[in-house]
């Protein structure tokens, strides 16, 4: 699966949820998330626990880049019980880190707009545009950059990496091998 990615910092998490119920025409979704980062080869893979929503084994792979970028993903829905999994997979690769946020999930035409308050690192807004088999990432990027628009995000509010990365360069990602 294919999709292109903005993340941006936000400085008014309410307005910036209160647009996106506007666009998307709903109050959306309230997850409470905390994703386990493990080492991989390439790519990122996590273990993703939230309420309200299927806890999943996530891998992707995306550029470190501002700006919309195109995301390869593959996911597999878990049960409700992944502490297992979460043993198993930190003795057999160690553990990066861990990430915890509140999101607030709204639905855009094609687009997953997530409002992120995380914890240790502050609020911001994700942009993930579902492409078709037959849309490019510069469509995409097209319809992320309209979005970023309307939700009053400006260029210098990007961001180039994921959360994990910027709670290790802060020193909080309670790495461990």
């Amino acid at each position: 699966m294919r999709n292109v990615e903005i993340k941006a910092r936000v400085r008014d998490l309410e307005r910036t949820r209160q647009l996106a119920a506007q666009l998307s025409g709903s109050d959306g979704q309230q997850l409470d998330m905390r994703d386990t980062f493990f080492p991989a080869a390439h790519g990122r893979l996590k273990l993703r626990e939230q309420t309200g929503a299927p806890n999943r084994l996530i891998f992707y792979d995306r550029p470190d880049t501002t700006g919309p970028k195109l995301s390869d993903y593959k996911l597999a829905n878990l049960g409700e019980e992944v502490g297992p999994l979460r043993e198993v997979l930190a003795a057999a690769l160690g553990v990066r880190g861990d990430v915890e946020k509140r999101r607030y999930l709204y639905l855009v035409g094609q687009t997953r707009v997530h409002v992120d308050r995380v914890t240790g690192l502050g609020d911001f807004v994700e942009l993930e545009v579902c492409l078709t088999d037959v849309q490019t990432a510069e469509d995409g990027q097209a319809v992320a950059e309209r979005l970023m628009e309307q939700l009053g995000v400006a260029p210098d509010d990007l961001i180039d990496c994921a959360y994990m990365d910027m709670l290790l360069k802060k020193g909080d990602g309670e790495a461990s091998s």
